[in-house]
């Protein structure tokens, strides 16, 4: 009889836990990270053009930072948002800048400033160089259901010369993509088509400032 007494009371203490357990906040949810994902064109032939300077991509204050961002093109297209649970694996300038390095680098030498001070130097000048500002990047919907990736740069090129920069040519580029979902995921890879686009169009310019 006194063995039977005890069972209610060891019972006690795991169903206090159980209890317990179920209180217990949810651990908070880590936002999923995106990039561009590889290159989807082949790689070409080793680059054979002129040397072409390109420093890292200038991005105004709203793109400084991994923030997904889109906008509400049918109620406010003046705001940004940010997805709550979704950012890049760096910003986008930075994302930008490498997918315009591979496809640039597919037809010549990409450098970075520091690489081309030494070369500068050598040639007495007359490197080209490529800057670039990122004005738009966002996953913008035009409704609940439709929506694209949109990306604008604008783009100045310049020769390097020993009395100074030279301007040759400037000129703005965007790109679109339709999203295959209107979420997240679908915004991600809008944007990497786009910017993959973009960049083939400012190659196709580059190679005619002969």
């Amino acid at each position: 009889m006194r063995r039977r007494s005890l069972l209610p009371l060891a019972a006690a203490p795991l169903a206090l836990l159980a209890g317990c357990a179920g209180l217990a906040p949810d651990k908070p949810q880590r936002p999923t990270l995106y990039d561009f994902g590889p290159l989807t064109e082949p790689p070409g032939t080793a680059p054979t053009g002129a040397p072409l300077v390109l420093g890292e991509v200038e991005v105004t204050a709203a793109l400084d930072g991994t923030a997904m961002l889109y906008r509400l093109g049918y109620a406010d297209a003046r705001q940004l948002r940010p997805y709550a649970l979704a950012r890049w694996s760096a910003p986008p300038g930075q994302l930008l800048g490498q997918r315009l390095r591979q496809v640039l680098g597919q037809v010549r030498p990409v450098l970075d400033p520091g690489q081309a001070t030494g070369l500068a130097r050598a040639a007495a000048g007359g490197l080209r160089v490529l800057r670039v500002e990122l004005e738009e990047f966002c996953h913008h919907f035009t409704s609940p259901q439709a929506s694209q990736g949109v990306v604008r740069v604008r783009c100045t090129l310049l020769e390097n010369t020993p009395a100074g920069d030279r301007l040759l040519a400037q000129r703005g580029f965007a790109a679109e993509h339709a999203a295959s979902s209107p979420d997240a995921p679908g915004g991600a890879q809008a944007l990497a088509a786009a910017s993959q686009s973009l960049a083939q169009s400012v190659a196709a310019w580059i190679r005619t400032q002969n």
